[in-house]
This record gives C-alpha cells, structure tokens and sequence, in this order.
C-alpha cells in the first residue's frame, strides 16, 4: 500500500520544524477540497502519514504548511506582510509509486523541497 508523508526542517536554527500546521488538498482543475490538517511533531514530521491506503491515488495535490505561525511563535523578527507566511507546494503523485516523501526546508525567506525516500 502507498503513503505520503512529509518533514520539515527549520534551516534558520538547524532544527526540525515542530508544531506546524501542514493541511493536504487534493486539487480538481480550479478547485480545492481540504483531505487533511495535521501538526508536525517534535521531528518534525506528522505522526502518521497524510495520504495511505485507499486515499491514496494518483491526482494532483497541494500541501500547505503555516511557516509565518511557526517562525512568529519562536519570536523570529518578520517582517510585516511575513516574506513568506503560507508555503504552498503543488505536485502530483503516480500511485503505482509506493512511497511518496516531501520534505520542506524552510526559514522566514526561503525554502526548498525535493522529493524524498
């Protein structure tokens, strides 16, 4: 069975990215319907995975992750509008691929993602 997870990790302190809100859409043409709301954990990563099972499909998907919270409750300077305060990454997934790992580094000005294992 396929899965998809994810893991975020703060470049500016060298530490996983704990407490933030990451929510899964599943994008159709224009719309987008909410799957899932979770919270990283302490690693930096949710506690199961986003996707599993028989919801997990091929389409095409977005994951927003609330950096702007995160960085304004470790009191990091922001400035206002925050650079970046909402991360959206757009991808799709062949669900005849097992494993699907997106993992975001990220500080209050940039951010990068890959397809993990």
């Amino acid at each position: 069975m396929g899965r998809l997870t994810t893991h975020v990790l703060d470049a500016a302190h060298g530490c996983p990215g704990n407490g933030i809100r990451v929510r899964l859409y599943q994008v159709d043409g224009e719309q987008l319907e909410l799957l899932v709301t979770a919270v990283t954990n302490s690693d930096g990563r949710c506690d199961v995975p986003l996707l599993e099972g028989e919801h997990y499909r091929s389409g095409v998907y977005q994951l927003h992750f609330a950096g702007g919270d995160y960085y304004r409750a470790r009191g990091t300077p922001m400035t206002t509008p925050a650079f970046l305060d909402e991360i959206v990454l757009r991808f799709g997934i062949d669900a005849a691929q097992e494993h699907y790992h997106v993992p975001l580094l990220l500080s209050p000005y940039s951010y990068s993602t890959y397809r993990g294992s």
